[in-house]
């Protein structure tokens, strides 16, 4: 099974960037398809962005073009670029790890877009 720990949420300014970290140990990211979530006050929980074990990337139709997801094997993290910022991106950021058999979840990390 794999531990995950998500960082990087913050309070930026609308137009800023955040880069968010979902760092992996007990298994390799690569054996599992990769993905970040968010869920914002009264909403449910969307997907963002994943990656697939061959790299297969795909975005929400709100974040394309402004957000990028990337995998550093070496590091054994995911990494979630934002960039372009909107207030409307405000919410608890999670990663996640699926496999055939399980999911596994990270403890969100908090994205406040504020002026």
């Amino acid at each position: 099974q794999v531990q995950l720990v998500a960082s990087g949420g913050g309070l930026v300014q609308p137009g800023g960037s955040l880069r968010l970290s979902c760092a992996a140990s007990g298994s390799s990211v690569r054996t599992y398809t990769m993905g970040w979530y968010r869920q914002a006050p009264g909403k449910q929980r969307e997907l963002v962005a994943f990656i697939t074990s061959d790299s297969t990337i795909n975005y929400a139709d709100s974040v394309k073009g402004r957000f990028t997801i990337s995998r550093d094997d070496f590091k054994n993290t995911v990494y979630l670029q934002m960039n372009s910022l909107k207030a409307e991106d405000t919410a608890v950021y999670y990663c996640k790890a699926v496999s055939l058999t399980r999911n596994y979840w990270a403890q969100g990390t908090q994205v406040t877009v504020s002026s």
